[in-house]
């Protein structure tokens, strides 16, 4: 298969050509890779199981994982639903379009494939002006998880996802680096109290400003509990080559890679900028001054060590406070190891 590669500007009239010609293949029921304001979606018409299924082939994902629909508007999101309770509408109001999907009872638009056979979808509106120029020229659902081989680091940058899927999906639109870095919170809003499935963009503390008392998930704390997204339970963002995230001083992290060195192994780090100029090690990337900054980074810096460059990955640990429970979310998962100072 030919993978066509387009270079848009949403502001560029000439790239409205690009993105009615992405729009045409979708609504053939083809796939298409594009940006959002997270990381790049791989998408196919949720309301048609063959598209659907061209995702998992591309991803090699497995079949009982749900997606997400992705709409341009609240309208559209309405279609998709059978209710919605009056704190969802809320949040929708003050977040979306954003970083956040709502798991709601569906009303069986989208297909069995994209549910999972479950009673509820997961839908959001991005707010990223190429997705939304595309979902607002389709008019219709857009299925898409992240546009990478299912496992593997999310694509931030196209060229990840060209890495991954080339030769194996109809197109990529490529507009850049994402923004957030992470991907959407994914919050359970068919009980009387919203739950966190997924920390992401959209941090617990800003949930809590708007509608009071948030949940989180204990899947997301206890590895024995059972997940409430079938999608939960799979390895996910991982490097090509073991990881160990370290939680501790910079000592420790430093005692750690010349241990591991003198074994004559070779040691790739990620960390902070702060930590980063104090570590002696010949290969490292900073991922940014503040949790901000390591968020929109955390991808690419998890992609950056092939194999045969690095034997290993020492990465620092982050708080995980606001954004920074979803970078530790990520890499917790990520990990071969976690080692924590002290015990």
């Amino acid at each position: 298969m030919e993978t066509k590669r387009w270079n848009v500007n949403v502001n560029k009239s000439n790239d409205k050509a690009a993105i009615e010609e992405a729009a045409a293949l979708l609504k053939d029921g083809e796939t298409v890779a594009f940006p959002t304001e997270t990381v790049y979606g791989l998408g196919a018409d949720a309301t048609n199981e063959n598209a659907v299924a061209k995702i998992f082939a591309a991803k090699g994902r497995p079949q009982d994982n749900p997606l997400i629909a992705h709409v341009a508007t609240k309208a559209q999101l309405k279609r998709l639903v059978d209710d919605i309770p009056p704190y969802a509408e809320k949040l929708m109001d003050l977040f979306s379009p954003g970083p956040i999907t709502y798991i709601l009872p569906t009303n069986g638009t989208c297909s069995e494939n994209v549910t999972a056979g479950l009673s509820t979808v997961g839908v959001r509106i991005p707010d990223h002006p190429v997705a939304r120029e595309l979902l607002k020229t389709c008019d219709i659902p857009i299925a898409a998880p992240s546009a990478n081989v299912s496992g593997k680091p999310s694509p931030t940058l196209a060229n990840h996802v060209w890495e991954d899927l080339q030769g194996k999906i109809s197109g990529l639109l490529d507009a850049g680096a994402t923004g957030v870095g992470v991907e959407s919170t994914v919050l359970d809003c068919t009980q009387d109290i919203p739950i966190i499935l997924r920390p992401g963009g959209v941090t617990k503390e800003q949930l809590e400003e708007v509608v009071g008392t948030v949940i989180v998930d204990p899947a997301l704390a206890n590895k024995n509990a059972s997940p409430k997204a079938p999608g939960m339970k799979y390895r996910h963002y991982s490097p090509e080559v073991p990881m160990w995230l370290v939680k501790g001083s910079v000592e420790r992290v430093q005692q750690l890679i010349d241990d591991e060195r003198e074994k004559g192994i070779k040691i790739g780090v990620l960390a902070s900028s702060q930590t980063s100029a104090k570590l002696e090690v010949e290969e490292i990337y900073p991922l940014g001054d503040n949790i901000h900054e390591i968020a929109a980074h955390l991808y690419d810096g998890l992609r950056k060590y092939k194999q045969g460059d690095v034997d290993l990955i020492i990465c620092e640990a982050f708080s995980d406070s606001g954004i920074g429970q979803a970078v530790m979310n990520r890499l917790q998962k990520a990990a071969t190891e976690y080692i924590v100072e002290g015990n």
